[in-house]
């Protein structure tokens, strides 16, 4: 049987590092990645720091053989060719699809996480201080006051709007394109793990991708 056509599926990984969650997304209902049999798809990580463009399109071209990062064919040496050129140097590689990741918006968000009061256990005298007599208060309060109570405290999270988008290059247009909102992990690596499982999670929902 034919490698399977599949783009995408290849990179549902075990772990993730980050809450994603799918926002919204649009496919061609003309065409599914499937019909398309992609062989050499270019991944292209929009981000203007070039250290985390480079994490982001090594973790997914790492994944299979059929994904070629875009810095090794789009860069410096060629920024100021048109877009017809660099459409050429595409085509001239043999290349048939292009995935895109773009960050759209970076927000913070500040929580209130409260305190907890655990309180302490009367059991009685005849209970839980039956073996309590004769300790000083010195001795009680250390025992107890460490757990008595932990105060609230102010939590900074800070997501991520990601836009993926999925191109073909023999049909010339997008035929896929989704947003994800992730809770940013501490492993940008993980990060564009759970974000590639959530898309490729809807694109197996909506059709684009056949069921397991």
């Amino acid at each position: 049987m034919k490698k399977y056509l599949i783009l995408l599926t290849v990179l549902i990984f075990a772990s993730c590092g980050s809450n994603t969650a799918i926002v919204n997304s649009w496919r061609d209902p003309q065409v599914t990645v499937a019909q398309e049999n992609f062989k050499k798809v270019l991944v292209v990580a929009l981000v203007k720091d070039e250290a985390s463009r480079r994490t982001a399109e090594n973790r997914i071209a790492a994944s299979n053989p059929i994904f070629k990062t875009s810095y090794q064919y789009l860069n410096g040496t060629n920024l100021d060719l048109t877009k017809e050129q660099k459409l050429k140097i595409l085509q001239d590689e043999n290349f048939d699809g292009v995935v895109t990741m773009r960050l759209v918006s970076k927000d913070k968000e500040t929580n209130y996480v409260p305190g907890t009061n655990t309180g302490l256990y009367y059991g009685g005298m005849g209970g839980m201080y039956g073996g309590m007599y004769g300790y000083g208060f010195g001795n009680w309060y250390g025992m107890y006051s460490p757990n008595f109570y932990e105060p609230g405290y102010y939590q900074e999270t800070v997501s991520y709007m990601v836009e993926t988008n999925v191109f073909s290059l023999k049909e010339n247009k997008l035929i896929w394109t989704g947003t994800t909102k992730s809770e940013y992990a501490s492993d940008l690596g993980q990060t564009v793990d759970a974000i590639m499982q959530t898309v490729v999670k809807e694109m197996r929902k909506d059709g684009s991708l056949p069921p397991k």
